[in-house]
């Protein structure tokens, strides 16, 4: 369990707060503001929690591990970074969905004298990237550290994650793998990885039944300097 400080509204007062059931998905999200949004453009963008480490209800609190949620990225190097006191991949990122395509098929002769029906796929993945984790956790080495907030026991299972940001240059990016059809994968699989770049504000656990607010974890106080 963190025993980091946390920051979070009274559920009494959370409940009352209204909800939508759902923010806009990554891939509506990305096409709307790609290339098209300006820096300082907000936003809300539902988590996707069934690719990621998943939220984890043990001891009635709520937490979303971030320790290996890197962007790996060129963009997202930092060489020459000192350990303890900045991470050697910049930006950190949380998962908002996948849509996939197919896109016909082709004979070809992967082998020779035998002749193949090979499937053009191709799989888009949407990212949040951010570089202001450290604003929501202090720095610590900690596999489990990440998002977390207290809640009452039974109410983990029924939690979904939100996360509010706002855009920052370069506003987003992509990165293109192609992995050719061959004679055991008869599949032309692309894969594009898209993401959304910019400075968290905040992270809500929303209740997926009555679609309200139950925590929302937000930055940790300044020291003073």
């Amino acid at each position: 369990m963190l025993s980091l400080p946390r920051l979070f509204l009274p559920l009494l007062l959370i409940a009352a707060l209204p909800g939508s059931a759902h923010a806009e998905s990554g891939a509506s999200l990305y096409a709307r503001l790609a290339g098209q949004a300006k820096a300082g453009t907000c936003f809300e963008v539902d988590i996707d929690l069934d690719n990621g480490p998943g939220l984890n209800g043990d001891s009635g609190e709520l937490t979303y591990p971030m320790a290996f949620n890197n962007v790996a990225e060129g963009w997202s190097w930092q060489p020459g970074s000192q350990p303890d006191v900045e991470d050697y991949y910049r930006y950190k990122f949380l998962p908002l969905g996948s849509t996939e395509e197919a896109r016909g098929e082709y004979r070809a002769e992967d082998r020779i004298g035998e002749m193949q029906t090979m499937q053009v796929r191709w799989r888009y993945d949407y990212f949040l990237a951010f570089d202001n984790i450290y604003d929501f956790y202090r720095r610590e080495v900690n596999d489990a550290a990440g998002f977390a907030s207290h809640l009452p026991a039974g109410l983990a299972a029924n939690t979904a994650m939100r996360a509010r940001a706002c855009l920052e240059e370069p506003l987003s990016s992509e990165s293109t793998t192609f992995w050719k059809a061959t004679h055991g994968q008869p599949v032309d699989f692309t894969l594009k990885k898209r993401y959304l770049i910019g400075k968290l504000q905040a992270i809500d656990f929303v209740d997926r039944h009555s679609a309200t607010i139950v925590s929302s974890v937000i930055p940790l106080p300044q020291a003073a300097p």
